[in-house]
C-alpha cells in the first residue's frame, strides 16, 4: 500500500512549453503629480469632469475619487496646479473706502488686508492658506 502523504505527478504526453507574454495588467498607475494636474483641470470654470476624464481615458467616477482625495487633503495640488482665476465679488461702501483695505472671504473666514500691506507678502500668505485648507 502506498503512503498517502506522497504525491506523484505523471505526464501522459510529455512537457509542453508555455509562452508568457509580459504587458499591462489592465490597471494603470498614475503618479500623484499627474493626478493633481488632471484634477486641477477639472477646477477650471466651465470644465466638466466627464470631458477631462475622457481626454485621459479615465472613468469619470475614478477622477471624482481623486477630487475627493484633494478635498480631504490626501492629494495635494501644487501652486502651479491651482486654477488661475477665482471668483471675486466687490462690495464698496463708505466704511471700506475710508479704511482702504481689501477683504478676502473664503468659507467662514475673512482676511482683512490693509492697502499698505505688500502685495507679494499677501500673495504668499494666501498661498500658505491654500495648502492648509
Amino acid at each position: 500500500m502506498e503512503d498517502q502523504s506522497e504525491l506523484r505527478m505523471e505526464s501522459s504526453g510529455g512537457v509542453r512549453p508555455i509562452e508568457v507574454i509580459p504587458g499591462p495588467t489592465g490597471r494603470r498607475r498614475w503618479p500623484d503629480a499627474l493626478k493633481a494636474r488632471i484634477v486641477a483641470e477639472t477646477l477650471q470654470p466651465g470644465v466638466l469632469v466627464c470631458e477631462v476624464a475622457a481626454r485621459y481615458g479615465i472613468a469619470p467616477h475614478h477622477l471624482s475619487g481623486w477630487r475627493t482625495l484633494v478635498r480631504q487633503g490626501a492629494l495635494a495640488l501644487s501652486a502651479t496646479d491651482m486654477p488661475a482665476f477665482v471668483p471675486v465679488a466687490f462690495q464698496l461702501d463708505d466704511a471700506s473706502a475710508a479704511a482702504a483695505e481689501l477683504r478676502i472671504s473664503f468659507g467662514d473666514m475673512t482676511l482683512h488686508v490693509p492697502a499698505t500691506f505688500p502685495a507679494a507678502q499677501a500673495a504668499a500668505f494666501v498661498a500658505a492658506l491654500r495648502t492648509t485648507l
